[in-house]
C-alpha cells in the first residue's frame, strides 16, 4: 500500500522466486513464514488485472499489502472467506515487522 505505482509487487522482486524455495507464488520473497495448505488454494488479482495463485496464508499476507486486490471470484467461498478474515487483521508487508 505504500509503495509507489513503478514499484513491482512483492512477489516479483529481485531474487529467485518464492516457488523454487518450496512455497507457492503469492509469498514475498523477504516472508520467512511457511505455506498453509495446498500451493495453489486460492488467486489473488491485483488492480491491474495480473493475478498470484497461493496458500491461503500467503495470499492473506499480499491481499493485506496490495491496494485495490481482491481474491479470484472463482475461488471458494471458506477459503476466500478465510482470506479476506486473515488480511483485515494483519499490517500491509506484514513480515517487515515480524508478524
Amino acid at each position: 500500500m505504500n509503495q509507489p505505482l513503478d514499484t513491482p509487487p512483492p512477489w516479483r522482486t529481485a531474487g529467485p522466486p518464492a516457488a523454487s524455495h518450496g512455497r507457492c507464488p503469492a509469498a514475498a520473497a523477504k516472508d520467512p513464514t511457511p505455506c498453509e495448505g495446498p500451493r495453489d488454494a486460492a488467486t489473488i488479482v491485483d488492480r491491474h488485472g495480473r493475478e498470484s495463485a497461493g496458500c491461503v496464508h500467503h495470499c492473506a499476507r499480499l491481499l493485506a499489502g496490495l491496494e485495490g486486490a481482491r481474491v479470484h471470484p472463482f475461488v471458494p467461498a471458506p477459503q476466500a472467506l478465510d482470506i479476506y478474515s486473515r488480511a483485515r487483521e494483519l499490517p500491509p508487508f506484514a513480515w517487515e515487522i515480524g508478524r
